[in-house]
């Protein structure tokens, strides 16, 4: 089978998943012939993606959330205004997309949660089937708790996750726990790469963060310079950062580079970062405690935080205090670590999902409710 892989740029989530599936697909004999990856002006790629997805990377300019000017609190009111006011750019992006598939010719385009993927497959209604995959498309299980909303906040996110999904044959809810799929989601492990499962955890003196909003940096450096004994190596991915940059004798920022990250993280005591999902997934398989920190408007986010107490796998705060997960460490009760089990059946799912998906006329009627 021929894929197209269609990624969302923001963060490092949605890229890291695309590279675990691209091996995936060559480990099962399929190929991978294009990889078309949302940008914006306010991130670069990290070199990490370009050199591990193996296949030609078509850049096409995507929708992108819009921040306070600290860069740290997503607005919701003005991410709209900017995209819309693009509506003549995103255009472009989705008459490139078509340009990729028409000369691929794919069995499959599978979209890691990027808005323009959802658009593209609605109005060019492309021959080929088409897929969605990411955490977000659990809130259509009966089981998934939803945080509480202020405002729109949690219309404009089912709505935006409804978007990317149009006309989707096959929606892949990826999950921190086994449960059982529905006719609308079928239920999969996270997607974590082989260099995740070849490290061995030790336990060392050091918290790790990751910040999707570089924002929040401010905060970490009054943390740090208030508790100089807690030792923290922070990543992000601000654009015009140095490789590595030690404000303090105990913390240093580094820009997102996937080796050293991961090296951390199995080095670490423990992980405090901004509620993405692919982070927490790896503290989980290495038995790293968590502290999540949801991005200041980013329902989403506010739903992962819920999503990870309910996995056991640590704990939520509203600000940068790392002290909260050492007190949690100090108390914590070691257990078996049975996430591992869950992520290792992925080959199995892969090769159960494949053969039952069958192409079947698209539902693009947006009347249904997102209430």
């Amino acid at each position: 089978m021929k894929f197209i892989f269609i990624v969302q740029g923001e963060g490092r989530g949605h890229m890291t998943q695309a590279i675990a599936f691209s091996h995936m697909l060559q480990n099962q004999g399929h190929e991978l012939t294009g990889v078309i990856l949302g940008k914006s002006n306010r991130r670069a790629i990290p070199a990490f993606f370009t050199r591990e997805i193996s296949a030609p990377i078509h850049l096409v300019e995507s929708p992108n959330f819009a921040c306070d000017k600290d860069e740290k609190q997503i607005l919701i009111g003005k991410t709209i205004r900017q995209n819309i006011a693009k509506a003549a750019i995103f255009w472009r992006s989705l008459k490139q997309i078509h340009e990729v598939v028409e000369a691929e010719q794919p069995d499959i385009i599978l979209n890691f949660y990027d808005l323009l993927g959802g658009i593209y497959n609605g109005v060019f209604r492309p021959k080929a089937q088409y897929w969605v995959i990411g955490h977000q498309y659990l809130i259509y299980h009966p089981e998934f708790k939803f945080a509480p909303s202020k405002g729109l906040n949690k219309f404009f996110f089912k709505f935006n996750t409804r978007l990317t999904a149009l006309g989707a044959s096959e929606k892949l809810a990826l999950s921190f726990y086994e449960l059982g799929s529905t006719n609308e989601i079928t239920v999969v492990p996270p997607l974590l790469r082989e260099d995740v499962k070849k490290l061995t955890p030790t336990k060392g003196d050091f918290f790790l963060t990751y910040m999707v909003n570089a924002g929040y940096g401010h905060e970490v450096i009054s943390f740090a310079k208030a508790n100089p004994n807690l030792k923290i190596r922070a990543y992000w991915d601000k654009k015009e950062a140095a490789e590595t940059e030690q404000p303090l004798p105990n913390l240093s920022f580094h820009r997102v580079h996937d080796k050293n990250f991961l090296r951390d993280m199995a080095a670490c005591k423990g992980l405090v970062s901004t509620a993405g999902f692919e982070s927490i997934c790896e503290a989980m398989y290495l038995g790293k405690p968590v502290m999540v920190i949801p991005v200041k408007g980013q329902y989403e986010q506010a739903c992962n935080a819920l999503d990870t107490i309910h996995a056991g796998a640590g704990i939520a705060s509203d600000n940068f205090d790392f002290s909260k997960l050492e007190h949690t460490i100090q108390s914590r009760e070691i257990s078996e670590n049975t996430f591992q089990d869950w992520v290792s059946t992925w080959p199995k799912t892969f090769s159960q999902i494949l053969p039952e998906t069958k192409m079947t006329e698209p539902d693009f009627i947006l009347t249904q409710s997102f209430s």
